[in-house]
């Protein structure tokens, strides 16, 4: 696909000077530039996601039944101490 985008001279300059060095045309090394970024951005946000609380048990807690969503969120919303919960 084509399209023009307004890229700052000075990164212009480097991305021309890496493709020539790697011999690779400026749309690939941008291309390449692009992907990794989006790849980085995406292990930083699975990377931000908190652990999830698992505890030793045998199933749900008492009055949590999964196949009833609005009692699952009520339950979910409670302002409960997790460390409670084990």
């Amino acid at each position: 696909m084509r399209t023009t985008i307004r890229i700052d001279d000075a990164l212009y300059r480097a991305v021309k000077e890496r493709a020539a060095r790697d011999g690779r045309t400026v749309g690939e090394v941008i291309e390449d530039a692009l992907r990794r970024s989006f790849e980085a951005s995406a292990r930083r946000a699975d990377e931000d996601l908190p652990p999830l609380p698992t505890y030793g048990g045998s199933g749900t807690l008492p009055g949590v039944d999964l196949g009833e969503g609005a009692a699952l969120r009520d339950v979910m919303d409670r302002d409960e101490d997790l460390r409670a919960l084990r």
